[in-house]
């Protein structure tokens, strides 16, 4: 296993050296405006104390506001990449770096400050040769562990294009690949490590170093916000960007498939699944990787390119339970034959819609819908949970989780627990199969190139028709899992290029095809 692992780093140390490079680079713009920033502020509120609980309290509010939901929330206003990820991190640092800078220097003695002052040095003298040589140690204990916090929340910048080590842990998470994942995590460790132990050092000689170390940092500040906010300056600005998630940049249904059947490349960011679909509206990447029942779709007017060779296989959702669960519980399987055929693209896709564009929660959009067929959704009995039931990251399995536990626990005696947002496919797959989930939404397309992956000549025999991929993957699954198959639920949410209508129609871009040969005009 250690060759192995061994043997994967070999292969993709170019790329490894290239996201360390951008993680390093991230974090140490964030650190050089943070310290910079920061120290001046934890200064001023030592001079104006009416200040200080506000200040402080508001560098508080932001370290507790989770990483992912202030990334999302920036995207709006300064867009993907670089930028809003050293603003995230620039914000994250603050807290350390002001309080330390505060405490240090609230904590000097007064009777020395007081003998200073008596030797006739000015308040500007008393700063500068009294009171932030003493208070350095403490001071510089707060970029240490602002450095330590930015390293850990850069690998969740990768998930708005802005590169890093982050980009192979979700890839490693998404397809569950522990090499893949370690390949990120271990860098990442290392450069906390070797960068806190580097500050240690410089710590020791702080005070001598004091001076050059301010002057070095508004330097360094300069030169790497130049060269790394505005890169655009020396670069070829590329006139497609698609923005794709991690899952589809590994998957064998995803990109790398996908560029060998139709033949093109384009420069590929990765990117939240959620953010993905914002990032286009916003204009911020010209091509995603989405879902043709997504409500996003009609919501921000994009359109769904034409996948004219027939790449993505049919993605047919339905019921995927464990056959430990059918045999415990057979009425499963009549209850779901109520649902079959059921849910058809328009249905999923306004369901969808409700979720993603009018805000409603999944649980009262599922409850509508099953309300609609005269199902009963009000829960028979509550208590310990009889059955599992999980769903991955996304809008329309959310929605179809709480589908399946309404109708389950309105029509059966049946409880259900929901453990949702699986981080990807391969993970939710392997929760299955070693029973710690019962029953998920899951496509056949998915299961027939990511679970049982067969050779490229029978996916070619089995993709021209949706009943074939079906019966195929019932019956392998069946047998090589011991997972059960329930009839699908009627809609087929295959994996789609999309962009948006104006620029498509501007472009002349309706298949994967023309978008092939609108790129090979641009080279």
């Amino acid at each position: 296993m250690l060759s192995d692992f061994l043997t994967f780093l070999l292969e993709q140390r170019a790329e490894i050296l290239h996201q360390t490079y951008e993680h390093l680079w991230i974090t140490l713009v964030a650190l050089a405006i943070a310290t910079v920033i920061g120290i001046s502020i934890g200064i001023l509120l030592t001079r104006y104390e009416a200040a200080a609980q506000p200040i402080l309290g508001f560098v508080n509010i932001v370290q507790t506001i989770p990483s992912i939901a202030l990334l999302g929330f920036m995207l709006p206003f300064f867009g993907i990449g670089v930028l809003p990820a050293i603003i995230a991190l620039f914000l994250y640092a603050l807290l350390p770096i002001v309080r330390n800078t505060y405490t240090g220097i609230q904590g000097v003695d007064n009777s020395i400050k007081e003998a200073a002052l008596g030797m006739g040095m000015t308040n500007e003298q008393i700063l500068r040769m009294v009171e932030l040589p003493l208070a350095a140690p403490i001071i510089f204990a707060g970029v240490r562990t602002a450095m330590v916090i930015n390293i850990g929340v850069a690998t969740l910048c990768a998930l708005i294009a802005a590169g890093g080590l982050g980009e192979f842990i979700f890839r490693g998470i998404a397809v569950n690949n522990t090499y893949m994942i370690l390949a990120g995590a271990i860098p990442a460790s290392l450069l906390a490590i070797v960068l806190d132990t580097l500050l240690s050092l410089i710590q020791r000689y702080i005070q001598k170093l004091l001076k050059p170390l301010a002057v070095g940092f508004t330097i360094l500040c300069l030169a790497l916000i130049g060269q790394t906010v505005w890169p655009e300056a020396n670069e070829n600005i590329p006139s497609l960007v698609a923005g794709f998630n991690s899952e589809f940049m590994e998957r064998a249904d995803g990109y790398p498939g996908l560029q060998q059947k139709y033949g093109f490349s384009l420069e590929a960011k990765e990117m939240e699944i959620g953010l993905m679909y914002e990032a286009l509206h916003k204009e911020k990447v010209d091509v995603i990787s989405g879902f043709s029942t997504d409500g996003r779709i009609a919501a921000y007017n994009l359109r769904v390119l034409e996948d004219d060779l027939q790449y993505f296989p049919p993605y047919y959702a339905a019921p995927l339970v464990r056959q430990k669960t059918i045999e415990r519980f057979p009425e499963l399987k009549s209850l779901f034959q109520q649902l079959a055929g059921k849910v058809d693209e328009a249905a999923m896709m306004q369901m969808n819609f409700e979720v993603d564009r009018d805000k409603r929660s999944p649980r009262t959009v599922a409850q509508a819908f099953l309300d609609s067929l005269g199902f009963i959704t009000v829960a028979k009995k509550e208590g310990n949970p009889d059955l599992i039931i999980g769903s991955k990251a996304f809008t329309e399995n959310f929605i179809l989780a709480e589908l399946f536990a309404l109708l389950i626990e309105g029509q059966t005696n049946l409880t259900v627990e929901l453990k949702q947002g699986f981080g990807g496919t391969k993970l939710l797959m392997d929760a299955i199969i070693n029973g710690y989930v019962d029953i998920y939404p899951e496509y056949t397309g998915t299961a027939l190139l990511v679970l049982l992956k067969p050779e490229a000549t029978t996916v070619d025999s089995l993709v021209q028709n949706k009943e074939w991929v079906y019966d195929y993957v019932q019956r392998e699954v069946q047998q090589q899992y011991n997972l059960i198959w329930l009839p699908p639920l009627g809609f087929n949410n295959t994996t789609a290029l999309m962009m948006r209508e104006q620029q498509a129609q501007k472009l002349g871009i309706e298949s994967i095809s023309d978008l092939k040969k609108h790129l090979g005009n641009e080279q």
